[in-house]
């Protein structure tokens, strides 16, 4: 792990990219962590990543635990009904 202050990535931005490909790079500012460089690999990737860190998307998940907790959900042939799957085969 390389770690560098955010005016040091300022003035490299380049290499610290180049840097991110072997190994995280941990951006500070006053001394801590503020930002990580990483490498993407792919477009799938980069969205499992903007959805991890997406605080509306956690807490559309979170919502959907608790009602699934409260309620018990919704038995699995109920589901696919109610998204259009009817008569389609489903992998499962």
């Amino acid at each position: 792990m390389k770690i560098a202050s955010v005016a040091e990535v300022k003035a490299n931005l380049s290499a610290y990219i180049k840097a991110s490909e072997e190994e995280l790079v941990v951006i500070t500012r006053n001394g801590k962590p503020v930002a990580v460089l990483l490498p993407i690999d792919d477009d799938e990737e980069l969205e499992r990543l903007a959805l991890a860190y997406s605080r509306r998307f956690q807490t559309i998940l979170r919502e959907a635990r608790e009602q699934i907790a409260a309620t018990g959900g919704i038995p699995h042939d109920d589901f696919w009904r109610e998204v259009g799957g009817e008569g389609e085969e489903r992998q499962g």
